[in-house]
């Protein structure tokens, strides 16, 4: 098989990742001669999903022992077999670098032989992209579960983000589709590369230098809707990962179908819009003060589809409301529908210097039609009535029957205003 079919195999098998964005890291490498994790990262291309994905993302092979029920790539599956060599791999990173078609490689791959011999394959096209071709560009690399502890260390040396797979929410949701995987052995292996990350920041600070180790930090990547696992068995899992071993970003893949697939998974997809749902939580959970038992209850697991997370959370607090932006603390103002954390830091420092008007807001581009309900200013004030009102969850949110995906111009908007 030539290296363009192992190409067309090999790139499309890695789609199913969704852990593959490039960012934390702010240095070159000493000494590099090609590529810089420095700028704009990686190249990115978008799927008509609206996910974002590296251009040169693919696997050293699709071959695996493993008999994951949702992974297209499992033993007992009946697709189309192929392997880069080391070499295969190395040449088509630089010649793509070259071409300006990429910035960085995303690599991956099925378990073959066993956990060591596999990690040893991706660590050598690490490796040889830096030693031999001083490639200096982005390079995430996907540990494996049950490798032992020096190649997983020896991997953060040469890579610039590591990853290991958490797969499914819960441990009993690994059990049942996931036998040969224990979720003791991907936590063993995510506190080995918190502690030696933890170790090289100590060493830094006490003054020495020493060797890179991951420097855009570790992640991982939840499947949802696999299993009937609610959002808060989702969230709960990623939080505990973001508190014990510092993850980077936990990220959600929405359940994708696969041919003769198990008669225990789903035979559709979740709603794409339950997985944006799942990263606006995460957000707030991270970046706004937000304690997961606000997010979702026992008495609500999942979390609202025809409204974003926030929105859900001020229709239930409305009592909270209108907060007055001269006034309230950042962390409340954080809890406002439609501002972000960049206008809120807007509003924090204008008001240091006069109070703010209707017109001050207007200028911050926000969602008016959204936020005028749930803000105070010298110079207005929402309706009480209008805050109380039943319709409004509806006049706000998505209709319940026809929910639909946002749209990368829509999503870009929110991360231009901060929005969340």
């Amino acid at each position: 098989m030539d290296v363009r079919n192992k190409l067309e195999i090999l790139a499309d098998a890695a789609k199913y990742d969704a852990s593959c964005a490039s960012s934390g890291s702010k240095q070159a490498r000493a000494g590099s001669l090609l590529g810089s994790t420095e700028g704009m990262g990686i190249c990115h291309s978008y799927t008509p999903d609206g996910r974002c994905v590296s251009l040169l993302k693919i696997l050293l092979t699709n071959y695996c022992i493993y008999d994951c029920k949702y992974c297209i790539n499992r033993v007992s599956s009946d697709v189309p077999r192929a392997r880069f060599t080391v070499d295969e791999v190395v040449r088509l990173t630089i010649e793509f670098y070259r071409r300006n078609y990429i910035e960085g490689l995303f690599l991956s791959s099925g378990i073959i032989q066993n956990p060591d011999y596999t990690m040893e394959q991706l660590i050598a096209v690490a490796r040889t992209l830096r030693e031999v071709h001083r490639f200096g560009g982005y390079i995430h690399l996907k540990t494996i579960p049950k490798a032992a502890e020096r190649l997983t260390i020896e991997a953060g040396r040469w890579a610039d983000r590591i990853s290991i797979n958490i797969e499914l929410p819960t441990a009993a949701d690994l059990v049942e589709l996931a036998p040969e995987k224990r979720r003791e052995d991907v936590d063993e292996a995510m506190g080995d590369i918190r502690e030696e990350i933890d170790q090289r920041r100590d060493d830094r600070k006490a003054g020495l230098k020493p060797p890179t180790f991951a420097p855009a930090g570790q992640s991982t990547q939840m499947i949802v809707g696999a299993t009937d696992s609610p959002d808060a068995a989702i969230l709960g899992t990623a939080t505990d990962l973001y508190q014990r071993h510092r993850l980077r970003r936990v990220y959600y893949s929405a359940f994708s179908p696969i041919p003769f697939a198990d008669d225990r998974l789903p035979p559709a997809s979740p709603p794409l819009v339950r997985e944006h749902r799942l990263y606006q939580a995460d957000w707030l959970l991270r970046f706004y003060g937000f304690k997961l038992d606000e997010i979702v209850t026992p008495a609500a697991p999942n979390l609202a589809l025809d409204v974003d997370p926030k929105l859900a959370w001020a229709l239930a607090h409305r009592d909270q409301f209108p907060m007055d932006v001269n006034r309230a603390p950042r962390e409340l103002l954080l809890r406002i529908p439609g501002i972000g954390v960049r206008s809120v830091n807007r509003i924090v420092d204008s008001r240091r210097h006069r109070a703010i008007r209707l017109a001050d807001l207007r200028k911050l581009r926000l969602p008016w039609r959204r936020v005028q309900h749930f803000v105070a200013a010298i110079d207005h004030l929402p309706r009480a009535k209008d805050l109380e009102s039943e319709w409004l969850r509806a006049r706000l949110g998505g209709n319940a029957t026809g929910l639909r995906q946002l749209d990368l111009f829509e999503a870009a908007r929110s991360a231009h205003s901060g929005e969340v």
